[in-house]
Order: structure tokens, then sequence, then C-alpha cells
């Protein structure tokens, strides 16, 4: 008699759940790397911007070309301002993808914990019958020795 887990199909799915949510939360990662590494990239454009244009001022810029980096740091910050938005819509969406995550652990976890225990209690119960077995032959042998059946 082989052991068989009586809620081994339940486990296989919530196992299954548990890779889906894996591969969900690791895509919520990259995409907040992304998002993140592309503002990272902005600020530091309007950082070099800001350095440029401090040096040329000190040079001597006409007004059309202060206008124009103006206009163009302008864009710049309501760029930054849009992917600052978007960089704390992916980080919510991550940490929900990661407590989701979580979640689907700990109810696998459940489930082979209980699969252990109950591997442990029919180990019991394998080892109390086969025991049982043991001692009929041995009474069987007993009182065939003995010429008492």
């Amino acid at each position: 008699m082989s052991y068989q887990f009586k809620f081994s199909k339940l486990l296989t799915v919530k196992e299954r759940e548990k890779d889906e949510a894996q591969a969900v939360y690791q895509d919520s990662v990259k995409k907040f790397r992304e998002v993140a590494d592309h503002l990272y990239q902005l600020l530091k454009k309007k950082e070099d911007l800001q350095a440029f244009q401090s040096d040329q001022l000190e040079r001597g810029l006409s007004i059309q070309e202060i206008r124009h980096n103006q206009q163009y740091l302008t864009n710049i910050e309501k760029t930054i301002s849009y992917y600052q938005e978007l960089v704390i819509n992916a980080r919510n969406r991550m940490n929900w993808n990661e407590q989701l995550l979580q979640d689907r652990n700990v109810e696998v976890k459940k489930y082979e914990k209980i699969r252990e225990r109950d591997l442990i209690q029919y180990k019991e119960w394998m080892n109390h019958t086969e025991s049982k077995q043991l001692d009929e032959i041995s009474t069987m042998q007993f009182s065939f020795r003995n010429g008492t059946r």
C-alpha cells in the first residue's frame, strides 16, 4: 500500500499559483527598475542641463538661447513629474505583487506541513499494522509448532 496525500491536487494548484505569482512579481520588479532607471536618466539629464546652462550664463547667452534652455528644462521637469508618478505606481504594484507572493508561499507551506504530518501518521500506522501482522504470524507459527490449531 503506497502513500497517497489526500490534498495532492490542491497542493499542485497552490504551487502553480505560487509560481505564477512569482513570475508576476519578477515582472513587476523588472518594470519598476525600468521606470526608475528612466526617471534617474531624466534627473541626470536635468542636472547636466542646469550645469550647462549655468556654465553658459557665465560666458554669456542670448535671450533666445536662455528661453530655449528654459523651455527644455520645463519639459524635462514635466516628464520627470510624470515618471515620478509612474515610479510610485510601479512600486505600489511591485509591493502588492510581493504581498500576494508571500501569501501564496504561506498557503503552499501550510499544505506541505499538512503533507509532512500526514506522512508521519501514515508511517506510524504502517509500522503499527506491520507490527500487528508480525505478531499474528508469530502467534500462528507458535500455535502450529505446538500442535494447537
